[in-house]
């Protein structure tokens, strides 16, 4: 059984989420509910939870400044939310699961069923959730990313990605090192999640950093020169968008 906790401030939220889950996911036991941060920081202490259902906003606190407070994160997470959050995106930097409410049932499901596949990786989670914490520092300048491999995650810094290469189902990230990093998610994933960090899809199979962008060299598309000196080509559709966004920098 996976050892549950919910926690939300509106007595109407918790009871919902536990009846769908109880209908829903036979595998998740409810141990606790909590409506406040201090409830919720005795409930997880005391209980030892496998999952914790959190809703963002809490009195006296937030989500955040509960997981402050814990020495070491050894339970995952769902976040519940009513609303595009400020922080969805650090949380989908981090690699961690999130449900908008009101929350659908099936999108429960599949976010238990996530938790379900990648409840193997609990070393990870301390880490997962302090990249989650840094990012939502507003003076952080070096967002770090988690990219999830065959074995867990792996999480680089946003800066030391160059570009990332598109070969069906699965990304390659390509870092200042050198090393290259293969990610079982599309190329279409990461285009979305970085829209907002300087990266642009100058061709189907090419997301780059253009804080890495050396020169332009002109032509039908054209090529850009990488700060590795490697050569990628820009698609003739994408030509006029990228020379526009590059002049932006």
């Amino acid at each position: 059984m996976i050892k549950a906790i919910i926690v939300d401030d509106e007595l109407g939220a918790r009871e919902s989420l536990s009846k769908m889950l109880e209908k829903n996911c036979s595998a998740v036991q409810i141990v606790a509910k909590a409506d406040s941060m201090l409830s919720a920081y005795e409930a997880i202490i005391n209980l030892h939870p496998d999952l914790v259902f959190l809703d963002i906003e809490m009195p006296n606190g937030n989500a955040f400044d509960l997981l402050e407070k814990i020495k070491e994160i050894d339970f995952d997470i769902i976040f519940t939310t009513a609303y595009d959050h400020y922080a969805i995106k650090a949380i989908k930097f981090s690699a961690i699961d999130y449900i908008l409410k009101p929350i659908d049932p099936e999108e429960l499901v599949l976010a238990v069923k996530r938790y379900e596949e990648k409840s193997g990786q609990k070393n990870m989670l301390d880490k997962k959730f302090k990249t989650l914490l840094n990012n939502l520092k507003p003076e952080n300048k070096l967002k770090k990313v988690g990219i999830p491999d065959g074995d867990g995650l792996i999480f680089i810094n946003l800066a030391d990605i160059i570009r990332c290469d598109s070969d069906g189902n699965y990304t390659f990230f390509i870092l200042t090192s050198g090393k290259k990093i293969v990610a079982s998610r599309t190329l279409g994933e990461y285009e979305q999640l970085f829209a907002d960090d300087n990266f642009f899809r100058i061709h189907r199979s090419h997301l780059i950093n253009l804080q890495h962008v050396k020169k332009y060299l002109k032509g039908e598309g054209g090529y850009v020169i990488m700060s590795d000196n490697s050569q990628v080509e820009v698609s003739r559709r994408n030509k006029n968008d990228f020379l526009q966004k590059l002049a932006q920098i």
